[in-house]
C-alpha cells in the first residue's frame, strides 16, 4: 500500500491530514506501522479534551505480537476519537488511512520535521 501524497508523516509512523477550517487534523498510523504490529487487538486512545504534545505518547496499540506506544505528531487538543477503532481494532490493519484513523486534534503547534509521503517512503524503505 502506498502512502497517500496529501498526508504528512512522523518518524514514529503516524500520519496527519492538513488542518480543516477549524484547525483540526486527523491522525492515524501508517500501513507500514500496522504491518509491523501485526493484528491489532486493542486500542487505547487519548480522551477528548486532553492536551497532547508533539512526539509524546498519548495512547497504545496492542497486537498479537506486541504493545506499541501511540505518539502525537503535533501539539494540540483532542477533539474526537474514533470509537469504531476502539470497538473494532482490526480497522487499524484493514484500513489504516481510511476507517482506521485514531483521533482528531486541534493543532496548536506543528513540528518542522514532519515528512512528505515521498520522504516517509524513503525513510521506511517501502
Amino acid at each position: 500500500m502506498s502512502n497517500p501524497q496529501q498526508l504528512r508523516y512522523s518518524k514514529e509512523h503516524e500520519w496527519l491530514t492538513a488542518a480543516d477550517a477549524d484547525g483540526v487534523s486527523t491522525v492515524g498510523i501508517t500501513s507500514h506501522a500496522a504491518d509491523a504490529l501485526g493484528d491489532v487487538v486493542f486500542v487505547q486512545l487519548p480522551e477528548v479534551g486532553d492536551t497532547v504534545a508533539a512526539g509524546d505518547s498519548c495512547g497504545e496499540l496492542e497486537s498479537t505480537k506486541s504493545v506499541s506506544d501511540l505518539y502525537s505528531p503535533v501539539s494540540g487538543e483532542i477533539t474526537e476519537i474514533n470509537q469504531d477503532v476502539v470497538d473494532d481494532p482490526a480497522l487499524v490493519n484493514s484500513a489504516p488511512f481510511e476507517g482506521g484513523w485514531l483521533f482528531k486534534v486541534r493543532v496548536a503547534d506543528e513540528p518542522a520535521d514532519l515528512l512528505s509521503a515521498d520522504e516517509y517512503t524513503a525513510f521506511t524503505g517501502n
